[in-house]
């Protein structure tokens, strides 16, 4: 396959390079990300015990950021996940560390609400605030307390993007007024995925972000297998399809939108 026409270069928003799936494939990866015109990846963390082996990747790698965070559904008997604000903006001054996160609410397999999981999204919300970073939100089942301690907590003050977006066009114009960024995975490839397509159709082209959330939710063509950065061309075709707009477009906008961010 030969590099695609520069004009149509996107950015991965959201994956997770460094876990198992992708040891020893980082170039295989990397290639296959120049062959399909994606430049850049955030590389996401999931808990502290595993945020150098993130970080590596965007020390070694001058296209490759990361984030710093402990993500919603690690609970409180996981490795990496005990911190505090000011742990978290020292990590978070490494220069190629640009979000705090993920971080978040998943009620999904937490049913009762765990009041541990919202103390520990205040927790990364103030240290988004005092470090002047955005922040990566993920929210499962939560999407009412999710925006409430949002709004709380001041996040609009850095503002951030609610990542791997599943929820109705109302949630994501309430997340936008607080300064935040939507971004489509996969699932908006996915025939059944009705409210996330109405969503990626309200959402406007300044607010919208993609990703892959890699090795997770390949899009069509490759649902089921291993996801990868350079697939997310797929997800910005299927949002130029469903926005009645040009692929080059979508490119343009999210790139552009992930520099706004990110401040890069």
């Amino acid at each position: 396959m030969s590099p695609v026409n520069a004009s149509t270069t996107l950015v991965d928003s959201h994956c997770h390079l460094d876990f198992p799936d992708f040891d020893g494939r980082i170039a295989e990866i990397r290639s296959a990300m120049q062959e399909n015109g994606v430049t850049h990846a955030l590389c996401i963390s999931v808990n502290l015990a595993d945020f150098p082996k993130v970080l590596r990747l965007a020390e070694d790698y001058d296209n490759f950021y990361a984030s710093v965070g402990i993500h919603p559904e690690q609970g409180p008997e996981s490795a990496g996940v005990n911190t505090t604000v000011e742990e978290l903006v020292s990590l978070a001054r490494h220069p190629k560390v640009v979000a705090i996160g993920e971080t978040g609410l998943d009620y999904h397999w937490h049913k009762d609400a765990p009041e541990w999981q919202r103390e520990r999204f205040r927790l990364h919300i103030r240290a988004a605030r005092a470090s002047g970073k955005p922040l990566v939100v993920h929210t499962r089942d939560a999407a009412a307390d999710t925006l409430r301690i949002m709004e709380e907590e001041g996040a609009g003050e850095v503002g951030g993007v609610m990542h791997c977006f599943t929820e109705s066009v109302e949630v994501a114009q309430a997340a936008i007024r607080q300064n935040f960024y939507i971004s489509f995975s996969g699932i908006v490839t996915f025939k059944n995925a009705a409210i996330v397509h109405e969503a990626a159709r309200g959402v406007p082209l300044d607010r919208l972000l993609v990703e892959t959330d890699s090795p997770y939710l390949a899009p069509v063509p490759y649902r089921g297998k291993i996801n990868q950065p350079a697939y997310v061309r797929h997800v910005a075709e299927k949002v130029a399809e469903l926005k009645g707009v040009s692929v080059d477009v979508v490119n343009s906008a999210t790139s552009d939108n992930f520099r706004a961010l990110f401040k890069l």
